[in-house]
């Protein structure tokens, strides 16, 4: 499932307040990005129709939750970038960035520790 940058948007305020209104999602969402009602409500029934969200009905109201959790849709989007960019090559992707960009110590820390519980994952 690809979720666009708008739609991101609207799944970090589910996944931070999940079974929030339409109306809350309108006045969360006009005040951070100055969106109007019908760009909001659109994106929410493309999440909803894509199984990103699901609903429940309150009265007349809908409430809506993440149906993905952030974890797993941060995954997938990574892959596709991956897949997209990069040829599948995980390693291209962190050469190409560290190049770029200064990794502070523990970030590297991290790295490595990764790396060596994958090996020992791989020996296993």
């Amino acid at each position: 499932m690809t979720i666009t940058d708008a739609e991101w948007a609207v799944m970090e305020l589910a996944w931070a307040r999940p079974g929030l209104t339409g109306r809350d999602c309108v006045n969360a969402l006009s005040k951070q990005r100055g969106w109007s009602r019908s760009t909001t409500l659109t994106l929410l029934r493309r999440l909803e129709d894509k199984g990103a969200l699901s609903t429940s009905e309150l009265g007349r109201t809908k409430a809506y939750y993440p149906a993905v959790e952030r974890e797993d849709a941060a995954m997938s989007e990574t892959a596709d970038l991956i897949d997209r960019v990069y040829r599948g090559s995980l390693s291209q992707l962190v050469n190409t960035f560290t190049r770029k960009t200064a990794l502070p110590r523990e970030e590297i820390d991290e790295l490595y520790a990764m790396l060596r519980r994958l090996e020992g994952e791989s020996n296993a």
